[in-house]
């Protein structure tokens, strides 16, 4: 952690939903004028697409059925816990981009599923901004989780992250269900072990319920909207935390217990601005003391 070189990181899941959060972050940092340095998760994969995709034949070939993006052996957790370390002692640190599709590549003059070269982050910088899986991945190697100053979780109800998943990948990807069904099989141990012991790690989780029958997300024909859903934050720490405040402010929402509160879906936004907005007040007066 880091007064001088804040270091904020949303994780979760493929699907989770954190790109939406990221989203929220940008108009705070907008408003708030924030210079920070955006970090995403993708581009601390080990393998670029067509690596990934023979590895996985290898994996396969020698009986091998977790071998997922989650898991530590897919990714470079070692440069993603150097990364976070040296930017909170000097501000600094390389990273580099995964180009997801034509749109992302076409500037670099590259083939989409592949990444650009290491570079060094730009010098003035007021925070580094992380969002994929892994912000607060712990293993016998690495701890990734402390060094960042605010961690937060962004984690829908299994069967809704499937439901969204399955959607993605087949709309915008073009996979049909029986590929990203495998894909959910074959994640699951990583799942359990470097996904899910994540979220007890985090400042603050932000867990979407639907209220609609999500029984069998193999067949859902939609994803449940955000009217459809409740919305369950949870607090690491509730000292310090305006409850009252939060329960005026977030229409028919209620605590369900002394760090928890639950409100309608659609006012998830909202209710981040009225969260981190202080909480990032809170940072950068400390970092202002230091400087």
């Amino acid at each position: 952690m880091s007064a001088k070189h804040p270091v904020v990181a949303i994780t979760g899941s493929s699907g989770a939903g954190t790109t939406s959060v990221m989203r929220t972050f940008e108009q705070i940092f907008r408003r708030e004028q924030v210079n920070a340095a955006f970090v995403e998760g993708d581009s601390f994969h080990r393998y670029d697409r067509m690596g990934m995709k023979d590895e996985m034949t290898r994996a396969f070939a020698e009986g091998d059925h977790t071998f997922s993006h989650f898991g530590p052996d897919a990714n470079l957790f070692e440069e993603l816990e150097g990364l976070f370390r040296q930017y909170g002692e000097s501000g600094g640190g390389r990273v580099r981009k995964y180009l997801h599709d034509e749109q992302e590549a076409a500037p670099y003059s590259q083939e989409p599923g592949t990444f650009t070269p290491w570079a060094e982050l730009p010098g003035d910088t007021d925070l580094l901004f992380y969002e994929g899986l892994h912000g607060a991945v712990v293993t016998e190697k690495v701890d990734i989780a402390r060094h960042a100053d605010l961690l937060i979780g962004v984690v829908p109800v299994i069967n809704l992250e499937w439901t969204q998943k399955l959607h993605r990948d087949k709309d915008k990807r073009g996979y049909s269900t029986e590929a990203v069904t495998e894909t959910i099989l074959r994640r699951m141990h990583d799942y359990v072990n470097y996904m899910c012991p994540q979220f007890s790690r985090t400042d603050v989780n932000f867990q979407r319920v639907p209220v609609v029958d999500t029984s069998n997300p193999f067949i859902a024909r939609t994803i449940p909207t955000p009217d459809e859903s409740m919305l369950v934050i949870r607090f690491k720490d509730p000292r310090g935390i305006d409850f009252p405040y939060l329960l005026s402010m977030l229409h028919d929402s209620f605590m369900s217990r002394p760090n928890t509160i639950v409100c309608p879906g659609g006012k998830m936004d909202l209710a981040m601005q009225l969260i981190f907005t202080p909480m990032l007040w809170r940072l950068l007066d400390r970092q202002a003391k230091t400087r």
